[in-house]
């Protein structure tokens, strides 16, 4: 009887759990859709001026790019690298700098703990969140590389690849944003970009494949600790044809052990700084 009754306890706390995860991941939603123009403008501002900048008004003005290589090449491949920085920026948007803010004098994050969720669940929502909202970011930005260009623009879309890559590239940027948020302190924010996301984004493929940084062998080895140059590559295998990649293996096996990694380290990040 007893066992009995404690099977019943467990179910219908389990229940309430997922009733309650279910609840937060809605009540982000439903933040999003009313802060819509903002996660508009962060979203577009920053690949839009990139892809502005180098694919309209450098052709236009004269100026060369693509060392040599051609305009509309450095057109094609510059779109999934856009992307893979949508996804990035997007998790430290959505999820980094929320976390920081909840986690300060206020401490909002309080609010979310309360609810009949083990505390790492509550971290795991944060993730999934900001992943849903990486999704919604590649889907904004992606028109972007196809509509600013003044070069022809190459697609060849490969849908198994982008129906993969964009849910991991998504959870990747979203576990960085964990793992960041529950890191950093509030005074360190201005830190977060110019020592982490901005060394990434020049040094992580999206500018160029990382076949072709053969001539400099020391920085073709040492750009792979960087998870968006894995992002990078695997939005360009997605989206073009006859630019080189890197291999599909390794572009996988590394988002999902960077992903697992940053994601764990996120989680157990998080459930110290809630019971501190």
């Amino acid at each position: 009887m007893t066992a009995a009754v404690a099977t019943v306890d467990t179910a219908l706390a389990r229940r309430g759990a997922l009733i309650a995860f279910r609840a937060q991941l809605l009540r982000d939603m439903h933040v999003l859709r009313k802060t819509s123009k903002v996660f508009l403008l962060r979203t577009v501002m920053q690949p839009a001026l990139t892809v502005f900048v180098f694919t309209y008004v450098f052709p236009k003005i004269g100026q060369g790019i693509g060392g040599g290589r051609g305009a509309d090449e450095f057109s094609t491949l510059l779109v999934p690298g856009v992307m893979a920085t949508a996804c990035i920026f997007q998790g430290i948007q959505a999820v980094a700098l929320p976390l920081v803010q909840e986690f300060g004098y206020t401490r909002e994050i309080d609010d979310r703990v309360l609810a009949p969720l083990p505390v790492w669940a509550v971290g795991l929502e944060k993730l999934i969140a900001g992943a849903l909202q990486g999704v919604l970011a590649a889907l904004v930005v992606f028109p972007l590389g196809a509509v600013i260009p003044a070069t022809p623009v190459h697609l060849a879309i490969h849908w198994p690849l982008v129906l993969t890559i964009i849910p991991l590239a998504t959870l990747l940027g979203a576990a960085l944003g964990l793992a960041i948020g529950t890191t950093v302190e509030p005074r360190q924010v201005p830190l977060v970009f110019s020592v982490i996301v901005i060394p990434m984004t020049f040094l992580g493929a999206v500018y160029y494949p990382w076949d072709r940084l053969g001539p400099i062998s020391w920085l073709k080895w040492a750009v792979l600790i960087n998870p968006l140059m894995y992002m990078s590559e695997g939005f360009r295998a997605a989206l073009t044809k006859g630019i080189p990649h890197m291999s599909l293996p390794y572009i996988y096996a590394a988002m999902l052990s960077y992903t697992a990694l940053l994601a764990w380290a996120g989680i157990r990040g998080f459930r110290k700084r809630v019971v501190q």
